[in-house]
């Protein structure tokens, strides 16, 4: 039996009988490839709508490799679907036909990997933990809420590294402010956050105390930093130490930003306008699907103006989303017992209900959910407390 697609065996069938010295008719040609005969009459007559077919797939294959090159960072299924989207002439594809035209071209998107790389020494660390007021509620108070930061280091020459500090908006995912250097000193660090009051201060809540929160390394536990961060009206959150998902968002940005820019070969300068010409991408054409298939500058835009900008055929625009507004019991933060687990000064003033937490997650009506949260729950008080 041969082991094929049955229109490749339709098509070697076609190829044996027309040979002038084939001595085998149809009926045993079928046999032979384990096919019906009324299939491959099937597929003969149906050539013609399948040339058909095969040009209008090149045609839009064409229109999907375009959009894969835009600007030289290759993309995913629903990042070509979004900028079908935002062509001159805007193109509505579903994203099945372009996975499909994708492996019938043989296009393959860029799959992330596991980063090579081990997190950064945490030397020089003080007491200064801040606690995890954030606990992983990234989104939920919308824009400007909540700031995350992080460092990264890109390789370049001979064991040398180009260091890049970033920090973004974890509702909008926009990046508000970014140094790189080639050291390591606390001074890039803090040169980030004084771009960030002035590009940004006015969209800051200040008042409400924006959430500044980045891991337990040696930059962010340092004095100077933590000065510069409470002049500035900010208000300093911690990951928990070693868990990488409490800053979640931040690592998965530098992955994607690793995954879709080549650094090899590379001199210092054409490393720092890779990056400068990447952050411009990521903010205003890397459209995420999540975001309502946005660009992080277009979905803050809607959020605070409630102007979608992506024409829709008959149906109405989306409306930005609702958040939850958060005042804080205590102002003060004491910063010097180095416990940094999630914290509880947060008040919902939609759940006070609730004494002052977060709503609780449904849980589904089967038993045994119930009953695993019951002994999760036993086992945390035993333990703990």
């Amino acid at each position: 039996m041969i082991r094929a697609e049955p229109s490749v065996k339709f098509a070697i069938i076609k190829e044996m009988s027309e040979k002038p010295n084939n001595k085998l008719n149809i009926e045993w040609l079928c046999e032979i490839a384990g096919v019906s005969r009324s299939g491959y009459y099937r597929w003969l007559s149906a050539e013609s709508t399948r040339k058909e077919r095969g040009i209008k797939d090149k045609k839009d294959f064409d229109l999907i490799l375009k959009a894969y090159r835009h600007r030289g960072y290759d993309k995913g299924v629903r990042g070509i679907n979004m900028h079908l989207l935002r062509g001159e002439k805007p193109v509505v594809m579903n994203v099945k036909k372009i996975r499909r035209l994708m492996r019938k071209f043989s296009l393959r998107c860029p799959i992330r990997q596991a980063n090579p790389y081990r997190r950064m020494m945490k030397a020089l660390r003080t007491n200064k933990v801040a606690k995890n007021i954030v606990d992983r509620n990234f989104a939920i108070y919308g824009p400007r809420a909540v700031l995350l930061t992080d460092i990264t280091y890109i390789p370049y020459g001979d064991g040398k590294f180009v260091y890049l500090s970033v920090i973004t908006d974890a509702c909008t995912r926009q990046v508000l402010s970014y140094v790189y250097s080639t050291s390591l000193e606390v001074d890039f660090v803090l040169e980030t956050v004084k771009k960030l009051i002035k590009n940004h201060g006015k969209t800051l809540n200040i008042n409400e105390k924006t959430l500044f929160h980045s891991d337990q390394g040696s930059h962010y536990t340092s004095y100077a930093l933590i000065n510069l961060v409470n002049e500035s009206g900010l208000r300093q959150s911690m990951s928990r130490r070693a868990n990488c998902w409490d800053n979640a968002p931040q690592e998965s940005f530098f992955g994607h930003m690793k995954d879709e820019v080549n650094f090899k070969g590379l001199s210092i300068q054409e490393i720092y306008a890779k990056i400068d010409d990447w952050m411009d991408y990521y903010n205003n054409e890397r459209y995420v699907w999540d975001l309502e298939k946005l660009s992080p500058n277009e979905y803050y835009k809607w959020l605070t103006t409630g102007s979608y900008p992506i024409s829709t055929v008959g149906g109405s625009s989306p409306k930005p989303p609702e958040f939850i507004a958060f005042v804080f019991q205590n102002d003060e933060t004491d910063n010097t017992k180095g416990d940094n687990s999630p914290s509880s000064p947060i008040v919902l003033q939609n759940a006070t209900d609730r004494s002052g937490r977060t709503p609780a997650l449904p849980y589904p009506d089967s038993g045994y959910k119930h009953c695993y949260y019951a002994h999760f729950t036993a086992f945390y008080s035993k333990n703990i407390f």
